[in-house]
């Protein structure tokens, strides 16, 4: 691959289309197996979730009723388009899916899903699936990189560089020319959106977020196979989506170390079933708990060093009202780390109202932390300050949260979460599961994508 020539969008989409296995390293291609399979737990979590019924049942009355095309916690298939759109949502609905740091944004809901979706209806190889994915991941997490903090501060990444991340996927599959991949970008950048406003409210606007990004991306794609033109910078051009959605973009950040820099390998797994943005806090309180043997009702008050990126998603949320949005609430999560050591998603069902979950929820308080705030995205740092009921005052730090790359989860550790989430949603069996997953791991070794849930 050649692309010195090429700047900008036009770099990316070149990249994307012309991506080939042998261009790939090996533990570049292992570690898009693992998080396909920590993908697939999610997508099957969905099961049951409101937004998700509702928004699958739409996909279902809109059509068609059965199809190539997997929707996997339901057991029901439809066009590509539509189940793509469902697996999306549901994917995305548990905040048990993939994040890469640096970015600021979910892979794996908005690549898998319409990658999946598509390779199963024309019949791709198990290794081209693969390197579709990872043109997706690598053009996704860099279209996130290059629309900064700022960008974040007010849109939800997944939802706006997801959409050409999902073209990237499907683009590769589709065999699209640099040029065609280019317009499948343009299509895709113009559809861009997704704002944290639901966050507020108690909306279902996330699972809409990765939905649209999977179907609009999706459908830039197919597009472009047909001719259908797209603007050629979407990205970077006087009218394009930095322009429109950012302050602080960088253009040099969509060809960072393309194709020697794999970000795939970057991207980290979620450990508590809740915002990226609380995990930090919550292993550094783990720390402080386990260290000092400490109860819910020895502590008096908790005081997180965030950055500014915490503040500005998790501050609105002060009294969640729904499952989904106590996700999103820092004292939420820390109390039930505090009280179970872990924030699942039975911890978060059956407890996020309690009473003594909430009267530690209001102890605690988001604070702006210096050091924490130079440091992300690049890296997520913990830091709290526990005062306990006797007066002290104890510290905890984590620098690398569970599941990042320098912290992350083995394979037996990732088969396990996805088996946890599917036996808990009720979508699948243990031994489905195993069975699923021992597929996943050989897929590159597959002559075609087959279903994978019968």
């Amino acid at each position: 691959m050649n692309q010195t020539t090429l700047t900008g969008t036009a770099a990316l989409a070149a990249f994307a289309a012309q991506l080939e296995v042998k261009d790939i390293p090996a533990h570049v291609l292992r570690k898009t197996e693992d998080l396909l399979v920590d993908w697939f737990g999610s997508a099957v979590a969905g099961k049951g979730a409101r937004a998700v019924e509702i928004l699958t049942q739409f996909v279902m009355d809109m059509g068609p009723a059965s199809g190539p095309s997997e929707i996997l916690f339901n057991r029901r298939s439809s066009s590509p388009y539509m189940a793509a759109m469902a697996n999306a949502a549901a994917s995305h609905v548990v905040e048990q899916d993939d994040v890469h740091n640096g970015s600021v944004f979910h892979p794996a809901t908005v690549v898998f899903s319409p990658a999946l979706a598509v390779a199963q209806a024309i019949g791709a190889s198990g290794e081209d699936f693969l390197v579709a994915c990872v043109a997706g991941y690598e053009v996704g997490i860099r279209v996130g990189e290059f629309l900064g903090r700022s960008h974040y501060r007010i849109f939800h990444t997944t939802g706006t560089a997801g959409g050409v991340a999902a073209a990237a996927a499907v683009g590769r599959l589709l065999k699209l020319t640099p040029e065609q991949m280019n317009h499948a970008f343009g299509s895709a950048g113009t559809q861009a959106a997704g704002l944290w406003e639901f966050l507020r409210d108690a909306a279902d606007s996330k699972q809409l977020h990765t939905a649209h990004a999977a179907g609009t991306g999706l459908m830039s794609a197919y597009l472009a196979k047909q001719g259908f033109t797209g603007a050629k910078c979407i990205l970077e051009g006087a009218q394009g989506m930095a322009v429109g959605m950012s302050t602080d973009a960088d253009v040099r950040k969509l060809t960072d170390g393309l194709g020697t820099r794999w970000t795939t390998v970057e991207t980290s797994f979620k450990y508590h079933a809740s915002c990226r943005h609380t995990h930090p806090a919550a292993d550094a309180l783990l720390q402080v708990v386990k260290a000092h043997h400490l109860k819910l009702s020895d502590i008096a008050k908790v005081v997180t060093h965030v950055h500014q990126g915490a503040i500005d998603v998790l501050g609105p949320v002060v009294d969640p009202s729904t499952v989904h949005q106590s996700k999103f609430s820092m004292g939420t999560v820390l109390a039930l780390v505090a009280q179970y050591e872990h924030a699942g998603l039975a911890e978060f069902d059956a407890h996020f109202k309690d009473a003594a979950i909430v009267a530690l929820r209001d102890k605690v308080e988001m604070v702006l932390d210096v050091e924490v705030d130079t440091a992300y995205p690049q890296r997520w740092i913990g830091k709290v300050t526990v005062t306990t009921s006797d007066g002290r005052v104890l510290q905890g730090r984590v620098d690398e949260p569970k599941g990042d790359p320098g912290n992350t989860l083995s394979r037996e550790e990732i088969e396990s979460k996805a088996i946890r989430l599917a036996t808990y949603s009720q979508s699948a069996t243990e031994a489905e599961m195993r069975a699923v997953i021992a597929k996943l791991w050989a897929l590159v070794k597959a002559p075609r994508m087959d279903a994978l849930l019968t």
